[in-house]
């Protein structure tokens, strides 16, 4: 009977490492830059904290598609994040974790993170949004991919994007982005 449990035992210790949970990433604020220092794709930007980002880049551009490897970061604005976790993280999120971000010429602060209960700054639930993506997208929203449209136009996109304060302005804006961004303003800060 001992040879029996010592057995059993060997074959738990031996398997369960095949079950063990997948381990998150470890994300700080300092993981989040200047959205210019990322990779622009069709208006929104990339990155990847484990360092493929070409393997990001290859989901982001996939014309059909694909499921973003793990670091992949997301990033339309300065003040919203995605990042993707090693799999089985979080199923209910296809393991984004999603982050409401600080910003200032200082860095970002973390204001609020999370897989399925962060709220953007006009209240909205991120998962909620994303998860009506359709399924080839990853959860990533664009026109098109199943979300619904969120309350800026292309022209405010880009310069809330711009005026990333973690950035060195490099661009100068126009008198109508001058006016959109005195429009933006209360929901800027």
């Amino acid at each position: 009977m001992n040879r029996h449990l010592m057995l059993a035992g060997l074959l738990m210790a031996l398997l369960s490492p095949l079950h063990a949970q997948p381990t998150a990433l470890d994300i700080e604020a300092t993981d989040f830059d200047c959205l210019s220092e990322m990779t622009p794709v069709r208006g929104f930007f990339i990155d990847n904290l484990n360092g493929d980002l070409e393997a990001t880049q290859a989901a982001a551009e996939a014309p059909k598609g694909a499921t973003y490897p793990a670091g992949s970061v997301v990033q339309l604005v300065p003040t919203e994040v995605m990042v993707k976790h090693p799999k089985g993280v979080s199923p209910a999120t296809n393991d984004w974790e999603f982050f409401e971000l600080k910003v200032s010429d200082a860095g970002s602060e973390i204001v609020t993170r999370g897989f399925e209960d962060v709220k953007n700054r006009f209240g909205g639930n991120c998962l909620e949004c994303h998860a009506k993506a359709e399924p080839q997208w990853d959860m990533i929203c664009e026109t098109g991919h199943g979300c619904d449209p969120i309350p800026l136009t292309g022209a405010m996109i880009k310069v809330v994007q711009k005026v990333d304060p973690r950035c060195e302005q490099t661009q100068p804006l126009s008198e109508a982005e001058r006016q959109l961004l005195d429009h933006l303003k209360p929901f800027l800060q």
